[in-house]
Order: C-alpha cells, then sequence, then structure tokens
C-alpha cells in the first residue's frame, strides 16, 4: 500500500509540472472545473516562483546595456572635430546682409542665421520648424517659408571655398 501511494504522489508531481509548462489558456479552463479548484492554485505558485526570475533575468540585461552605452561615451569626449566643417567659407553678399561678410565655418553661418532668426521673432508659432522669411532671408531662400531642414540646404548655395 505504501508503495502504491508513493507513486500516486509521484504522478501528481510529474503532472504539476507538465501542467506548469502548459500555456496559460489551458489554466483557464482548469479553473472553470470544479473539482480542479485545489490544483489551479498549486499551479499558481509555481508560476509566482517563475516569474520573480524571468524578471531578475530582466533586470540583469539593461545593467550590461548601460555597460555598454557607458563605453561609446568614453569615445565621444575623445573626438575631435572634423577639420572640413571647420574650415572658412567665403559668404555671398546677400547672406552677408544677415550675418556679415567676414569668412567663417559651416557651423558658425548656421549659428549666426538661427541667432538672426530668433532675434527677429521668424520662426512660425503654429509650426515651429517653419521659418517665415524676410526680405534679407527672402534673398537668400528664395521663398517667403522655408522648413529648418531645408534652410541648411539652401543657405549652402551662398557659400563658397574660402581662396
Amino acid at each position: 500500500m505504501a508503495t502504491a501511494k508513493k507513486k500516486a504522489t509521484a504522478k501528481k508531481a510529474t503532472k504539476k509540472k507538465a501542467t506548469a509548462k502548459k500555456a496559460p489558456a489551458k489554466k483557464a479552463a482548469a479553473k472553470k472545473a470544479a473539482p480542479a479548484k485545489k490544483k489551479a492554485t498549486a499551479k499558481k505558485a509555481p508560476a509566482k516562483k517563475a516569474a520573480p526570475k524571468k524578471a531578475a533575468a530582466k533586470k540583469a540585461a539593461p545593467k550590461k546595456v548601460a555597460a555598454k552605452k557607458a563605453a561609446p561615451a568614453k569615445k565621444a569626449a575623445k573626438r575631435k572635430p572634423n577639420a572640413a566643417f571647420m574650415a572658412p567659407m567665403t559668404i555671398s553678399p546677400a547672406l552677408a546682409e544677415v550675418i556679415g561678410a567676414k569668412p567663417m565655418p559651416r557651423t558658425e553661418v548656421t549659428k549666426k542665421i538661427w541667432d538672426y532668426i530668433k532675434k527677429n521673432g521668424l520662426q512660425d508659432k503654429a509650426n515651429r520648424r517653419n521659418i517665415n522669411a524676410d526680405d534679407k532671408l527672402s534673398k537668400i531662400f528664395g521663398k517667403k517659408q522655408v522648413s529648418m531642414f531645408e534652410m541648411t540646404k539652401l543657405v549652402s548655395k551662398h557659400l563658397s571655398a574660402a581662396k
């Protein structure tokens, strides 16, 4: 008799392990059956134990990602500016009315144009990506309204390599 009980408990244990691996939809079906209520509660307990392990694994993964992100930050600090961006450019007379005639790099040209736009309130109120050109800027852009992404393309036509 004792061996029969041991076999029965062993079968129940293997069933519990097998049902813990089944899909959640089958667990919901087991809950509906009245005699299976005790088994459903037993199934929930292993599932709760398994969930923290998954959460711990997920928590460990972001730490690795954070470590990877930290390494490129050090590389960014060592990065030197590209000499092509720092080369002084000759400015056309139309653009010189806005930012000055002195040769300067592209980056400075863009900064000075933005200073002019902000100083004169030329950014569109409804859509901040658009710039409403005044008389000076309309000579450069060729139209009354330009998107900020299109602006640099239009300004580059007024720049040439310094001699």
